[in-house]
């Protein structure tokens, strides 16, 4: 019996986180539409592209919030187990070599140098090109967030045969030898003080985690403090039947109003200050 009321307070807390996130999602879709709106008006009326330093500051936080619920809404589906990716073959060293020119740009306004390496130019897997590129996004965003300027953030696919390796590798901070195996638990945080340099809510990598065994790969970490951190996706190559399968946009719930490309860029780097 107790058991079972611990069972029904875990469904109906995750319910509730659930319910709370859509909750904060509506007022905050609303704030979002109208910082773009004024946005665009200025732009018009200035006939510039450079906005206000206030909207700028809007918009980032906004941006910082919409990644937060998402976060939540996606990890409660993952408890509840209704959150499903949708597969398709594309080319996964195309996928991340894309994904990872994309932030090359932001890391350099830090002064930190990305690099891409392959040893294989092509590579069809099946995956849900969405979230790949969500993990890929994740661990650069910690990257970029925990190297210190001058820097350097290297991105490597390797073919394995039956496997394909996504490494993410940077000479950061480093994370202590008695943080790495909780890294990936939920809520989870290498710094957890109220006066921390680095804003998080610890959701980031426990989601990562919970997308790459959606795809029944694995992910690991090595670390040193001081030295740097590397993490190593691994992936199974399968390959699906295009016959039997149905090709859609992935069906997780996401804000409609940022789902151009750039958008989801920012959304993954909000965190970074």
């Amino acid at each position: 019996d107790q058991v079972n009321s611990m069972m029904k307070y875990d469904r109906k807390k995750t319910e509730f986180l659930v319910n709370l996130s859509h909750e904060l999602r509506t007022p905050l879709n609303v704030i979002l539409g109208a910082i773009q709106l004024m946005e665009f008006d200025l732009d018009l009326a200035n006939n510039c592209i450079k906005e206000p330093e206030c909207l700028k500051v809007m918009k980032h936080n906004c941006f910082r919030l919409v990644r937060l619920i998402n976060n939540l809404i996606d990890m409660t589906k993952i408890d509840l187990n209704y959150f499903h990716i949708n597969k398709r073959n594309c080319d996964i060293v195309n996928l991340v070599e894309k994904i990872t020119l994309s932030v090359v740009d932001y890391a350099k306004s830090k002064n930190i140098t990305v690099t891409f390496d392959t040893n294989t130019e092509e590579k069809i897997i099946a995956c849900d090109p969405e979230q790949i590129e969500r993990i890929v996004l994740n661990l650069l965003s910690n990257a970029i967030k925990f190297t210190q300027q001058g820097g350097n953030i290297f991105v490597r696919t390797c073919d394995c045969g039956d496997k394909i390796r996504i490494i993410v590798k940077d000479n950061g901070i480093g994370i202590p030898k008695d943080k790495q195996k909780s890294i990936f638990n939920k809520f989870e945080q290498v710094d957890k003080s109220l006066t921390r340099e680095h804003e998080g809510s610890g959701i980031g990598l426990s989601i990562v985690k919970a997308l790459v065994e959606k795809h029944n790969g694995s992910i690991k970490l090595n670390s040193e403090l001081g030295k740097g951190s590397e993490f190593i996706v691994e992936l199974p190559c399968e390959v699906l039947d295009e016959s039997k399968y149905k090709s859609g946009s992935s069906s997780n719930d996401k804000i409609s109003d940022i789902d151009e490309y750039n958008d989801r860029i920012y959304l993954e780097l909000a965190d970074i200050n």
